[in-house]
């Protein structure tokens, strides 16, 4: 296995929930200590300085990643001694049944399975609608209320139990969580080439808490980073599977990584937006464009911080978000790092003024 799969690997299989991002972080930590300056602010956000020729003085690139992906929580134990928990992040209830789940305990990793009442019996008008995560349950094998005490509590999240897959082609990835580990992953990688490279920057890599219950991380590192511009790295929607028309998801697997023209949270600062696609043009990188009429990134709030900061969208097409599995080609994670490198050093002051000016 390459040394970038492995990485991508260990980040989709860490277990990293909103407000229970700890395993991720600490892989993060371990890849990019050897690279930059590494701190952490009070809500759990990483934040990773790689110092630029000038020391301080340039401008602050902010690369900004969410550690968290989408998962449960447990609430309640039935007398039964089954698991009842609701969602952490947005999760469509057809995809949940039979799925194999983890709950991570104070005394290990509990196995679980999704259930619910049996089709059998199901009347015909109940046939018809999808079964609502508050009418199912984790079976965890335990015989009753009291053993099922014993290995799980209230709080303990639970997180989907699937492994990182290359597929036959070896090219496409599936794993669980690629939103936003891939992001993760491609701080990582940028940091790597920026070792050895000069650039007249200040570029901080963070690995944003809570994305996916309010994009909440991404205000408080942004506080503590004050940048002066800064892009989002994230997933973007392949609309290349049956059933998707082009006008409503435009990514494919292989061609590019996507440049996000709007979301329903940001309009990107159109300069800093032509500056990457012109680097794109130049270093003859493949791209391809998006919109997002629902949800948004972390550039949501990092983009409004203090008096505003110029802001951008890059993202991996990726297929099945929000699911317990997705498929990402790395081709895009491999010209999305190629894209960002180039971004960051071709970067100055004067370049950043002029995104305002």
């Amino acid at each position: 296995m390459s040394d970038r799969n492995k990485l991508l690997q260990e980040l989709t299989e860490a277990s990293g929930l909103p407000g229970y991002e700890e395993e991720v972080r600490e892989v993060l930590r371990r890849y990019l200590e050897p690279l930059a300056q590494i701190r952490q602010d009070k809500l759990g956000s990483l934040l990773a300085l790689k110092e630029s020729s000038q020391g301080r003085n340039g401008p602050k690139v902010m690369l900004a990643a969410h550690m968290d992906e989408i998962g449960f929580m447990v609430t309640s134990i039935t007398e039964e001694g089954f698991v009842k928990f609701v969602p952490l992040g947005g999760w469509w209830e057809q995809v949940l049944l039979a799925q194999k789940v983890i709950i991570k305990s104070k005394d290990g990793d509990i196995p679980g399975v999704i259930g619910s009442k049996p089709p059998h019996i199901l009347t015909e008008e109940e046939r018809k609608e999808i079964v609502k995560i508050k009418n199912m349950f984790i079976d965890i094998g335990a015989s009753g209320e009291e053993e099922a005490r014993r290995w799980v509590r209230p709080g303990d999240p639970v997180v989907p139990a699937v492994s990182f897959t290359p597929m036959k082609n070896q090219r496409l990835l599936m794993a669980k969580a690629w939103d936003d580990r891939v992001g993760c992953g491609l701080i990582v990688d940028i940091f790597k080439n920026l070792h050895d490279m000069d650039h007249p920057n200040q570029v901080f890599g963070v690995g944003t808490v809570q994305e996916e219950v309010g994009l909440r991380g991404a205000t408080t590192s942004a506080s503590a980073v004050a940048p002066d511009v800064a892009f989002a790295l994230e997933v973007g929607i392949a609309g290349d599977v049956p059933g998707v028309k082009r006008h409503e998801a435009q990514e494919k697997l292989g061609a590019g990584p996507s440049i996000l023209l709007y979301d329903a949270s940001m309009v990107p600062n159109i300069k800093l937006r032509d500056f990457a696609i012109d680097t794109a043009e130049r270093e003859g990188i493949p791209y391809q464009f998006d919109v997002m009429p629902r949800g948004g990134t972390d550039a949501g709030r990092i983009h409004i911080h203090s008096q505003g900061v110029p802001s951008l969208v890059v993202g991996v097409p990726t297929r099945y978000i929000h699911s317990h599995l997705g498929i990402i080609d790395r081709d895009d994670y491999d010209n999305a790092v190629r894209l960002m490198t180039a971004v960051v050093t071709r970067l100055n002051a004067e370049m950043v003024r002029s995104f305002t000016g």
